[in-house]
């Protein structure tokens, strides 16, 4: 249409008359009451908002606002985080949990605590046994995932910040030089977003962080099932809702079920508590793993451009696909061997000492064993929604060579031997020692023979042997230098 001819007043081809009342109001709610210039509702129009019924769109433009108006709380909004994951397990039911429930939990701890007392040495925290729903175990673990994640969170509240940078300044600088005071730079005002599309990314991240939450919770038998040190303080937390759909078709008595999870339970908690350097172990190794995941920006790129404004939810789903690049970097797998191999390690000394404490009351024991390792070394699919959602595997896969670690130190050497691997973080058997069990147990059961290859070593290095320095105050003989002793006690 030539520029000379006038035309009809409301054209839906410029004014945006398309656009039904409640829309174009919602959309001046975003600009705090101004009107939209024409191109831009064009824009909206060709984007196919006008087929969207305009309750769905109000929905939609309440989730944009909540999302730029959400409290900067870091890569990671513990706030909206909780508050996705508590509507979605409430959308599937989520009982509160009673005195019965209450009462049957501290049963099963202070059982499963008398029961462990026979079997190791390890300190025992002085547990009290709570029964949680899943909400509840969603609010007691939030702050411990906030830690866990936040390096792969701003990661990707970056990545996402800069991908929906670009989206706006790719051929949007005309229409938004009509919604600029005159002389305002658009590449400049478009820069100046960036903090604020930032917070826009942690909001997306931490809504897709409460989605796999949720689908842990809806999953997770007990607090720190996932073998992370996620619960403070003395709670043996157990999950009843979980433990009784966990409990169908296995034709074991419910009360043999609850007890003897509580007895891992308790058995996790006494390694954490017991070995004090261990949490941190795992800890800093979840957060290597995550700072090193490489995010997929063309991915997140691609699933920007292809946006369909009328399926906000395919969206998001696309996104969680394309968050994460399919190739993990040699840092990235350096850091998930770490990880994994801690995980398998916690679960393998579980394994043994749940065995020799619940074997000798609970006729099932055996049976229950199988079926949590199984359930462990499988991944459910809760464990893959939640990596996929956040980029983070939590599965021991090598947890039966870890068993058979601990128990072929603990058949040599008994209880004390096998226990005695979580002395130090440099005595602690690593990927290697999975390879090789019997060398690890031998060097562990033998260490005479280390100290001897010690001394010959300083030998050859012209150092004084470890344990034959002078008493204090006297001088080493020769001119070497002396070197402090190694302690290779647990």
């Amino acid at each position: 249409m030539p520029d000379d001819i006038e035309r009809p007043e409301n054209d839906p081809q410029e004014s945006g008359a398309g656009l039904p009342p409640e829309m174009q109001e919602a959309l001046r709610r975003l600009t705090g009451g101004a009107d939209l210039p024409p191109e831009v509702l064009q824009q909206f129009e060709q984007m196919g908002l006008g087929a969207i019924p305009v309750d769905q769109f109000e929905g939609m433009m309440s989730q944009v606002q909540a999302m730029f108006n959400a409290p900067d709380e870091g890569p990671v909004s513990p706030t909206i985080a909780t508050d996705v994951a508590r509507k979605l397990i409430a959308a599937e039911g989520d009982a509160a949990m009673g005195e019965r429930e209450g009462a049957l939990a501290r049963e099963a701890a202070h059982v499963a605590d008398m029961w462990l007392g026979e079997v190791t040495a390890i300190e025992a925290p002085g547990l009290h046994g709570v029964a949680w729903s899943r909400s509840e175990w969603i609010e007691d673990t939030m702050p411990v995932w906030q830690e866990l994640v936040s390096p792969v969170a701003s990661g990707v509240t970056k990545s996402l910040g800069r991908a929906m940078t670009a989206q706006f300044s790719e051929g949007g600088f005309e229409a938004m030089s009509s919604m600029l005071p005159a002389g305002t730079n658009p590449a400049q005002a478009i820069a100046q977003m960036g903090p604020l599309l930032e917070r826009a990314g942690s909001s997306m991240f931490s809504s897709q962080l409460g989605q796999g939450l949720a689908a842990l919770a809806g999953d997770t038998l007990t607090g720190t099932e996932v073998s992370l040190p996620l619960t403070s303080g003395t709670q043996l937390a157990l999950v009843p809702a979980n433990i009784a759909a966990f409990a169908e078709g296995l034709e074991i008595d419910l009360e043999q079920v609850w007890l003897y999870l509580a007895v891992r339970e308790a058995a996790r908690l006494r390694l954490f508590h017991g070995v004090p350097w261990l949490p941190q172990q795992i800890l800093v190794a979840v957060q290597d793993y995550a700072r090193d995941i490489a995010i997929d920006t063309e991915g997140i790129e691609a699933a920007l451009d292809g946006i369909d404004a009328t399926d906000p939810e395919t969206l998001q789903a696309t996104l969680a696909d394309k968050l994460f690049a399919p190739k993990p970097t040699p840092a990235q797998q350096a850091a998930l061997a770490r990880l994994e191999t801690w995980l398998a390690l916690v679960e393998g000394w579980v394994d043994v000492v749940t065995d020799r404490a619940a074997g000798a009351h609970l006729p099932h024991s055996a049976a229950l064993g199988e079926t949590v390792r199984r359930r462990r070394a499988l991944g459910g699919p809760a464990e893959k929604t939640f990596s996929g959602l956040v980029g983070l595997q939590l599965r021991p896969r090598r947890l039966r060579d870890a068993a058979n670690l601990f128990a072929a130190l603990e058949d040599r050497g008994g209880a004390q031997l096998r226990d005695s691997a979580w002395g130090h973080p440099d005595v602690a058997p690593m990927g290697a020692d999975l390879d090789d069990v019997l060398g690890y147990v031998d060097r562990r059961s033998n260490p005479a023979a280390s100290d001897d290859l010690d001394a010959a070593l300083a030998a050859i290095l012209g150092e004084t042997p470890p344990g034959d320095e002078p008493p204090p105050g006297e001088p080493s003989s020769g001119d070497d230098p002396s070197e402090a002793p190694r302690d290779d006690s647990p």
